[in-house]
């Protein structure tokens, strides 16, 4: 293995310790770190214009001979070098450079090669502070085609360019890990040499996303995700459960205690959830579903299908809220089915706790609804059969492996998500797991979405009048606490304080600064018809529940992403009534920005919604993994490079040995997952 490859990047040539720190800083911390931060463009030198043929604002190498130097001796002022060819003249300017510096590299009437940006000032072409001055004789020495690289603050683009030429050009052959007809297939060159040729283009197109060159290192990028997630299969597959029984009398007796009729996709997911509980293999399913689909009552069901198998449940809730809320609504639905339900969140009393832990230790409470709380304490199981996470986008790969080691073998997990996930996110995020899907929605089409310019705030205040005389409820959202200087958006206090002062309503606010003793409080008031109106962060994004709110304003809301705009305007109508929910925007909002909010408008499908949020933010964003800490890919695009992962998961399925692909694991910083992996 070249060793080397993986050396700090301290000990890269022209790397010391201030610009280590500078990588370490952009997550560069070794050479191949370095090597997988492609350009984000290139550099064109070829343009050699004569003096009369100059172009303002573009980059271009001339030859010219220095004729006449100017040498200020007033501070501040720049030294000029007047050149000339045949066909003009041009002045050359340099700031913050010594004289003897410029003599030397511009002697006079000695011709040079000078390459750079044309500008004009004062009637006259000039170039400042040059990229590049050559003799002559060193004409190849100025490449007609550079890399360009992500700035790195303090460091010169030619030193960063020295750096990463000098690591690319040294980059030794490595054994290749593809098969020689997908290479010849495809006319992809070695890892090696396309990461050489990425670095050193001799086209601007060979750095483009779907030059040949850049497509073998985003096709390996995919790959090494997928080889982990075929590792995690391997290990779930390989344990052997006991299978718990579920007679089809006890599940029909359970689903008469709820309220209302399931719809089809419901019954499909349980039917799939409860195969895997039947089976000797350990359950780990992805449950996806549009807001308001139904996916908790689901998770409720197989829940007490295993309880009935005398194994204990752990669901997670995203908050304390919305774990209270879970609490409330399974003791409502299911409060006579001889179920020891009890909730675990920070906020419970010493004494109390000590006593919830010891009965959870000793299995007398068998169904534990909770927060993260459930998993980072040094809580002890009896005998954990089930492990239930809602909202599971804070969850990445590593969390994953984790979570299917708790409890004993006998644990399945069922993950569960309000946010859609469009296809090639499936198979890059969560290759690992089965996927169950809920697409119906008992109330799809009873939410009405207007759109509203912030100059016409008047004309809402006077329609959420009209809904409150009609005992509606309403949630008012704003995007952040603070007022920001650089983009004017109102804070929930400031809207707090004016609707206060320009209505009648009874209203209090709820954001992530308060602590969850007042929001439980505010919420409870809400819950109780107390308040008419509750000004928010996205905090009731997360599932709030309150069948009589039938109106939310979202204000600011191109600010928003499409998807999180559906979750919010998913809270509201959920008894069935008819809803409504106004977006505000800024009246000077672009047509380009008014066309997202009408995909909004015109759509009710969070799928379709989804796979737009995807073109116009990208995945990142979508599923919240900077909020959890999970990585964007380097190289690989979800979008543009779709291709690519439906050609990986073909090729993943072909692989048997996992030797080979070490390198590449490690490359892409895979190989200590698997690691943790085959440790167990």
């Amino acid at each position: 293995m070249n060793n080397k490859l993986f050396d700090s990047i301290i000990k890269a040539k022209g790397v010391g310790q201030i610009i280590s720190r500078k990588f370490n800083d952009k997550q560069i911390y070794t050479k191949v770190d370095l090597l997988l931060h492609l350009p984000i463009g290139s550099i064109d030198r070829r343009f050699c214009p004569k003096l009369d043929q100059l172009e303002i604002g573009k980059i271009s190498t001339i030859f010219v001979k220095p004729i006449k130097y100017n040498f200020p001796r007033v501070r501040n002022l720049p030294f000029r070098v007047t050149c000339e060819d045949n066909f003009g003249r041009i002045d050359i300017v340099f700031f913050n450079v010594r004289e003897n510096y410029i003599r030397q590299q511009l002697p006079l009437n000695f011709e040079v090669i000078i390459s750079g940006k044309i500008t004009y000032y004062k009637n006259k072409f000039q170039m400042t502070n040059p990229d590049y001055i050559q003799t002559i004789d060193k004409e190849n020495s100025i490449k007609k085609i550079m890399s360009k690289y992500s700035s790195l603050n303090g460091i010169s683009s030619k030193t960063l360019q020295k750096i990463y030429f000098n690591e690319s050009n040294n980059l030794e052959e490595i054994n290749e890990w593809l098969d020689q007809n997908l290479l010849n297939k495809k006319k992809w060159l070695s890892w090696s040499a396309s990461i050489k040729r990425l670095h050193n283009p001799e086209k601007n197109q060979d750095i483009d996303k779907n030059s040949i060159f850049y497509e073998r290192l985003a096709f390996d990028e995919i790959l090494s995700n997928l080889l982990l997630f075929k590792k995690i299969r391997k290990r779930i597959n390989k344990v052997i459960k006991k299978n718990k029984i579920i007679p089809d009398v006890f599940l029909e007796s359970i689903k008469s205690k709820i309220p209302f009729k399931l719809t089809n996709d419901q019954f499909k997911v349980i039917k799939e959830i409860n195969k895997d509980l039947k089976s000797s293999k350990k359950m780990m399913r992805l449950l996806q579903g549009d807001v308001g689909c139904g996916k908790t009552v689901v998770a409720f069901l197989t829940a007490l299908c295993v309880i009935q198998n005398n194994y204990q449940v752990a669901f997670m809730a995203p908050t304390e809220i919305l774990a209270l809320q879970h609490f409330d609504n399974f003791k409502k639905f299911f409060g006579d089915q001889n179920v020891n339900v009890e909730i675990v969140t920070s906020k419970i009393h010493q004494k109390k706790r000590k006593i919830v832990l010891d009965n959870i230790q000793n299995g007398k409470i068998n169904f534990i609804i909770g927060t993260h709380a459930l998993f980072q304490e040094k809580i002890k199981f009896k005998n954990l059969g089930y492990i239930i996470i809602d909202e599971q986008h804070k969850f990445g790969v590593k969390q994953r492996i984790e979570l299917a080691s708790k409890g004993d073998v006998n644990t399945d997990v069922l993950l569960m998500t309000a946010t859609p996930i469009p296809r090639t996110l499936i198979i890059t995020n969560y290759g690992d797991m089965d996927l169950s899907t809920i697409s119906e929605r008992p109330f799809a089409n009873n939410i009405s979405t207007f759109l509203k310019p912030n100059d016409k705030i008047s004309e809402v205040l006077k329609f959420i009048e009209g809904r409150i005389k009609d005992l509606d409820q309403v949630f008012w959202v704003c995007p952040i606490i603070e007022e920001s200087d650089k983009i004017k958006v109102k804070a929930v206090s400031e809207r707090l304080e004016y609707l206060k002062n320009n209505t009648t309503y009874k209203i209090d606010c709820m954001h992530g600064n308060l602590n969850e003793q007042d929001r439980v409080q505010i919420l409870s008031n809400f819950l109780n018809n107390k308040l008419n109106l509750i000004v928010c962060t996205t905090i009731v994004e997360v599932g709030i529940d309150n069948p009589n709110v039938n109106t939310i304003i979202i204000e600011n809301s191109e600010r928003f992403g499409l998807s999180q705009l559906h979750q919010l305007r998913g809270r509201v109508g959920r008894s069935g009534s008819k809803a409504n929910c106004i977006l505000i925007y800024n009246k000077n909002l672009s047509e380009l920005s008014k066309k997202r909010l009408k995909i909004i408008k015109d759509n009710t499908d969070g799928f379709l919604i989804a796979e737009e949020d995807l073109k116009l933010r990208g995945y990142g964003d979508i599923l919240g993994f900077k909020q959890s800490g999970e990585k964007d890919f380097l190289i690989a695009d979800p979008l543009y490079h779709s291709h690519l992962f439906d050609l990986a998961k073909e090729y993943i399925d072909q692989i048997n040995d996992t030797e080979r692909f070490s390198m590449l694991l490690k490359i892409f910083n895979k190989q200590k997952i698997f690691n943790i992996i085959d440790a167990g």
